[in-house]
């Protein structure tokens, strides 16, 4: 079973409680056109095998360029994260062999990597047992090409290779073993993806296959020494990533309390049946047989390209949820505005056309996202615009329309793709705060309520909700409710 407090995660087994050990290694696709060491495309889903050039095909004599866009997206990747940006790099050659690898090896940095050490931190979750924020450590981001892909269900007893994917460039972001719970590698694969995507320099689409982690976890007694890590390679949801390391930790339990031993190994986690099973044996990196590769010069990065990173920066996350809880804004809904970047670029959209930031970011909040929900469509294909919005509460700001009145507004908008202003007028929807027409409609609601009457003026006085809602059913909604309630009390009192 599994033990969790707000400041804890333990599995507890037959001889107590053993703690969870956690390290990612995020491999990143990079935004860019081109791969690498080529200029063949990147586009997702193109046909197998029309994105290729001789150089990913490994053809004698082709010699590797590397791609300026690719390694300026890294660096940015690693000022965005506050990391030490290495002003000379170098490429190594990692051999192994596989049918998808047709170099034989892969270009990648182990000894001396683009970008070092950084941080990034998670925030307090009470519900995931997260307590407290937590800096997370990140041990470098290397930048390597990535390998082709073995396709197994074309054929009943053979596999192809598409080699579309061989030489796009990947940056590998490896953290720390800093994390304790599934529910802390889960926030933090999230908010590295939230910054990749603020970046610019991943997409993060993990159903693509454009970020995806390979999940390091052990399992010791509290205090003790750090136990024999397994690796669960290839994870694409941040959902999946978490259940892999909740099934590993508790099978890596019942090993060694079974009185077995863990072996250091490659896994991979089934979805279908929530279990990792073994691949093959972990190599070590001397395996691998590193050199440096004799066709890269090293990298050399000068100030004038770093100070363009630098600069090229937008507003990250954090920076952005903190200046949204300056205008006023709560900390949950700030949360909510920036965990993704096109939700903030949306509402900063919003504020710009005029928007109040509280009353904006309620109104986003409940009214915009539940009905972006019920649509099945995403901010970015809101039938509403930032502009349309901010006019919307403007007229609720000034009175012109109740809260009542904007939901059917609203409503509307979203059918026709029309202005409010323009609903407002053609439809008569305008609020209104004439006080001898409400007070004409009071008199006729107390009339044909005698009985509500005697009981709320006998002491019942939860019937004063019944009365306002009478009273604002009979005008349609378009009474102003604070003028509404005003001459209720004034004429129930009566």
């Amino acid at each position: 079973m599994v033990t969790q407090t707000t400041t804890d995660y333990r599995i507890k087994g037959e001889t107590g409680e053993w703690e969870v050990v956690i390290g990612l290694e995020v491999h990143a696709q990079v935004t860019s056109n081109a791969k690498l060491f080529s200029g063949a495309a990147t586009a997702f889903g193109a046909e197998p095998n029309t994105q290729v050039s001789l150089i990913d095909a490994a053809m004698p004599g082709m010699l590797p360029v590397p791609n300026r866009e690719c390694i300026r997206q890294a660096v940015r990747t690693g000022m965005a994260i506050d990391a030490q940006i290495n002003r000379w790099s170098r490429f190594d050659r990692k051999n192994y062999f596989y049918a998808d690898l047709p170099q034989g090896y892969q270009i990648s940095q182990l000894y001396h990597p683009l970008v070092g050490e950084g941080a990034l931190t998670i925030d307090a979750d009470e519900k995931a047992g997260i307590a407290e924020p937590k800096r997370i450590g990140i041990e470098r981001i290397h930048v390597e090409q990535d390998a082709g892909k073995l396709m197994h269900d074309q054929h009943p007893s053979m596999s192809y290779v598409d080699l579309n994917r061989s030489g796009i460039a990947l940056m590998e972001i490896v953290s720390r073993p800093d994390m304790r719970s599934p529910a802390e590698a889960g926030a933090y694969l999230s908010k590295l993806r939230s910054i990749l995507r603020y970046v610019g320099s991943c997409d993060g689409n993990m159903d693509q296959g454009s970020m995806r982690a390979d999940v390091n976890v052990s399992v010791r007694k509290p205090g003790s020494e750090l136990g024999t890590r397994t690796e669960t390679k290839n994870v694409n949801s941040v959902r999946f990533v978490m259940q892999a390391i909740e099934q590993e930790a508790r099978r890596q339990v019942e090993v060694l309390e079974s009185g077995g031993k863990i072996v250091q190994e490659t896994r991979l986690f089934d979805p279908d049946k929530g279990e990792t099973r073994s691949m093959r044996s972990k190599e070590d990196a001397h395996d691998y047989r590193y050199f440096p590769d004799p066709d890269l010069l090293p990298l050399e990065l000068d100030e004038d390209f770093l100070t363009e990173c630098r600069n090229s920066l937008p507003e990250l996350p954090d920076a952005k949820r903190a200046r949204y809880e300056g205008l006023g804004i709560t900390p949950y809904n700030a949360a909510v505005l920036t965990a993704e970047v096109e939700t903030a670029r949306w509402f900063d959209a919003l504020l710009g056309a005029g928007a109040k930031p509280v009353q904006a970011s309620n109104w986003v909040a409940a009214e915009l996202f539940g009905a972006l929900n019920r649509l099945g469509r995403d901010i970015t294909d809101s039938p509403v615009s930032p502009v349309q919005a901010a006019g919307l509460l403007a007229l609720v700001a000034d009175g012109t329309l109740s809260g009542s009145l904007s939901k059917q507004v609203f409503e509307i908008m979203l059918e026709t793709g029309q202005d409010a202003a323009v609903i407002v007028e053609e439809r008569g929807l305008k609020q209104t705060s004439d006080t001898g027409a409400i007070e004409a409609v009071i008199a006729e609601v107390l009339a044909k309520n005698p009985g509500q009457l005697e009981q709320y003026r006998g002491g019942k006085e939860a019937l004063f909700g019944f009365f306002v809602g009478q009273t604002m059913k009979a005008m349609g909604g378009k009474a102003n409710p604070a003028v509404v309630n005003d001459l209720l009390k004034k004429a129930l009192a009566g």
